[in-house]
């Protein structure tokens, strides 16, 4: 969708409710078939992660997680008219807001749930925080344009590749209360490190820069994710701040993995790292 010029101008015509439907079902009906390779990789996971599920309802729940990745991917296209029309709620709406009225350096924690470049742009509208957002670009030249034209329209800055730590740093140090933005289940090396799902993994890829660069400047970590809870409407949710001056790495990592993992899990419907982690060679512990 993102690399069709005309299906992207058409998208952004359409209202976005019909946009959004539109990139689901081209998604579970289209996408989906010339996707068998990562539609199977996601159904041996799910079969791992839920096994207390039968396997008609993992089914059900494979097809809704490809409905969610089009709409996701079409949605892109009205990110500004979700944020303005009221499709976003908040769990515990002041105390959210509270927590992002308050001082020093942030860094938001959140993995690919429900549409998680809709969540960069409800924290970037709900404060006056300079916001900066870090992703990794798709391999095609075209797509890693367009996306990143409409990620810097809501994310404030959007960065990537060679001096981007340096960006980062220089972001969070130098500027009045600067919140990152940081997704943590990034794939490396054929593999999502993130959640841990009782793995014996330290800390590694973007929750090892997120944690080094806490310590380092101060930053409170802030974990959370957004769920779609029908058509283009969703919820977020938050976990209380972390505060490295009174946590060790450890305990952070602890909660982070214990919040978001928990989400995914529940949420797998609409978990895009479902289809590009392998746990089959990693068992999980046994839960009983």
């Amino acid at each position: 969708m993102l690399s069709n010029p005309f299906l992207f101008t058409l998208l952004r015509l359409l209202p976005a409710s019909l946009a959004s439907w539109l990139g689901g079902w081209l998604s579970a009906n289209i996408a989906r078939r010339n996707m068998k390779l990562r539609d199977q990789r996601a159904r041996t996971n799910l079969a791992i992660l839920r096994p207390d599920l039968p396997e008609v309802t993992r089914e059900a729940m494979l097809t809704r997680r490809w409905f969610n990745l089009g709409r996701t991917m079409a949605e892109l296209t009205n990110i500004d008219r979700l944020i303005q029309n009221n499709h976003i709620s908040v769990e515990n709406a002041a105390g959210y807001q509270q927590v992002l009225d308050g001082p020093g350096p942030m860094i938001a924690l959140a993995v690919h749930l429900g549409n998680w470049d809709l969540l960069a742009a409800q924290i970037k509208a709900s404060t006056d925080r300079p916001g900066l957002g870090v992703y990794d670009p798709p391999q095609d030249p075209a797509q890693a344009a367009m996306l990143k034209r409409a990620r810097s329209s809501y994310m404030g800055e959007a960065i990537t590749g060679d001096g981007a730590a340096r960006g980062i740093l220089k972001h969070l140090t130098t500027k009045d209360r600067a919140t990152l933005y940081i997704l943590l289940d990034e794939r490396r090396d054929r593999q999502v490190w993130f959640p841990r799902f009782g793995r014996n993994l330290p800390p590694s890829g973007n929750l090892s820069v997120a944690l080094r660069l806490g310590r380092k400047v101060g930053a409170k970590f802030l974990p959370f994710y957004m769920i779609r809870t029908s058509g283009p409407n969703f919820r977020v949710h938050w976990h209380p701040p972390l505060d490295p001056a009174h946590l060790t790495d450890d305990q952070i990592m602890d909660q982070v993995d214990a919040f978001l993992g928990k989400a995914c899990v529940e949420h797998t419907d609409q978990w895009l790292a479902l289809h590009d982690m392998d746990l089959t060679n990693q068992p999980l512990p046994r839960s009983d």
